[in-house]
């Protein structure tokens, strides 16, 4: 994966960025807060911003003691409204209103070391209520303000757009009881497409009322505490006539202050973070299912390498024969890694652990039924085995000789599987019991808790097994 080029997506970004250091000297801009200030990158960088942009009125003391409180609290802090005068570098002033939110940055010994501003200019917005105040004094004032206005709003047109298709959901709170005066489009997918404007969150979004949200508005609103959580749990309707759906949210409240600093209502922003978690809800499931088969796997390894050893006394047949058992659990794991270890389909396994036989030799039918991955494992190593019998001492050992393979399932859920030897020499019970006779008996009583009977009739070896629907039922993993 690439490494993200964090310093080319902090020029990029559409919104005015800069950064300064604890004693308030600019460390880095981006190109649109250089476009917003009318200043050169190389006029601002390691200057100090109150040298730059002097102002001693409250404006400037609003500002500068803002940045100080963060540096201070190592908490966020908002700025709505602030009037404050930009010069150019061709000396030009004018008079902007901004809202800028900071954000503290902190080094290595955990301490704040800079300081994060985002400015939106809304000296658009403010115009627009400066002009609705003016008296109309005559019908030439009038028309000179309806222009002003008129030219306001079309300014306004593109700013607003940007928070109303803006990825993240944004919402402004007005007075005590939270009345929504803005939520963006994204915020409208949110809460599935009710239009919350002009009501309070409490009557727009009653499911939410005693999940402690209200609670955490009203403490914004009445103490200007800002709040950021991440990851927050909240029951949300997300379907129009739906039922609350269990939702995930990154969010932070902060306080929208008047020219006097007084609280007027609450600023809401956050990202829909539900896909996210819930992915990492299922990764986590994901890598405790493979942990629990890596061990599995390698108990069934050392069964193997056990039982293989000590059926032979000679080192390069042991070799063969536990590469072999073990390339036919390797393939078993194939097929359930093209499936992420949900399932496999019981005819492509048997296929699969029989290809190596020949082309013609191996006839397979039953219906399309899915193994969950114990039951994928397990039928792997006794298919295998009873292939690998077969071209030894069974029907496979001759060039007629063929096996037949079938499955069905019961009425009651059980899987029935028949194996079948034709063609081949002569079969008798054998002396001894050997390690694919003990694997059988191990995978399928003891491994699957399913019955066998084994068969050695005159025209080959046969067997039967009967495997209970709790033993191999595919079961994906548990949806969160």
């Amino acid at each position: 994966m690439a490494e993200v080029d964090y310093e080319r997506i902090f020029e990029a970004l559409p919104s005015p960025f800069m950064i300064v250091d604890t004693k308030l000297a600019y460390v880095a801009v981006n190109a649109a807060y250089t476009e917003a200030v009318g200043r050169h990158r190389e006029a601002l960088v390691g200057r100090n911003l109150f040298d730059l942009f002097p102002n001693d009125d409250e404006s400037g003391i609003r500002l500068k003691q803002s940045l100080e409180r963060v540096i201070a609290t190592g908490e966020r802090d908002t700025l709505a409204y602030l009037p404050y005068p930009i010069a150019s570098d061709q000396g030009v002033v004018e008079n902007r209103y901004w809202t800028a939110v900071h954000v503290p940055i902190t080094g290595p010994d955990g301490k704040v070391a800079y300081v994060m501003q985002n400015t939106v200019d809304v000296t658009d917005f403010a115009r627009i209520r400066e002009a609705e105040s003016l008296p109309f004094t005559s019908l030439h004032a009038e028309t000179r303000l309806l222009e002003r206005t008129r030219e306001a709003e079309e300014a306004v047109v593109g700013f607003r757009r940007l928070f109303q298709q803006a990825p993240a959901f944004f919402a402004v709170l007005t007075g005590p009881d939270h009345v929504f005066t803005f939520a963006s489009d994204s915020y409208a997918r949110l809460v599935g497409g009710r239009n919350v404007v002009g009501m309070s969150v409490a009557s727009a979004l009653p499911e939410v009322v005693g999940q402690g949200f209200v609670d955490l508005l009203d403490r914004v609103y009445r103490e200007g505490y800002i709040h950021n959580q991440e990851g927050a749990r909240v029951m949300l309707v997300r379907e129009a006539g739906g039922i609350p759906e269990e939702t995930f949210l990154d969010f932070a409240y902060h306080p929208i202050r008047d020219a006097e600093g007084g609280i007027t209502g609450v600023f809401v922003q956050g990202m829909d973070r539900t896909e996210a978690v819930r992915a990492a809800r299922q990764q986590r499931l994901l890598i405790d299912e493979l942990n629990h088969r890596v061990k599995n796997t390698l108990a069934a390894v050392q069964s193997i390498a056990s039982q293989t050893l000590r059926a032979t006394a000679d080192p390069q047949q042991a070799r063969r024969a536990f590469e072999a058992r073990i390339m036919a659990l390797s393939k078993a794991h194939s097929l359930l890694s093209e499936r992420q270890w949900h399932d496999t389909e019981i005819g492509t396994l048997i296929g699969q652990q029989l290809s190596a036989f020949g082309d013609g030799r191996v006839e397979q039918s039953g219906p399309t039924l899915m193994l969950n991955s114990k039951a994928t494992i397990a039928l792997a190593l006794l298919v295998h085995e009873l292939g690998v019998n077969a071209a030894r001492h069974g029907s496979l050992s001759v060039p007629k000789g063929r096996i037949y393979v079938d499955w069905s399932q019961a009425e009651d859920g059980r899987l029935v599987l028949h194996w079948r030897e034709r063609g081949g020499p002569p079969t008798g019970q054998p002396d001894r019991t050997g390690f694919g006779t003990r694997l059988l008996n191990s995978v399928v009583a003891g491994e699957l808790g399913g019955e066998l009977n084994a068969r050695y009739e005159p025209d080959g070896f046969a067997a039967d097994f009967e495997i209970p629907p709790q033993a191999y039922s595919a079961a994906e993993f548990e949806h969160v």
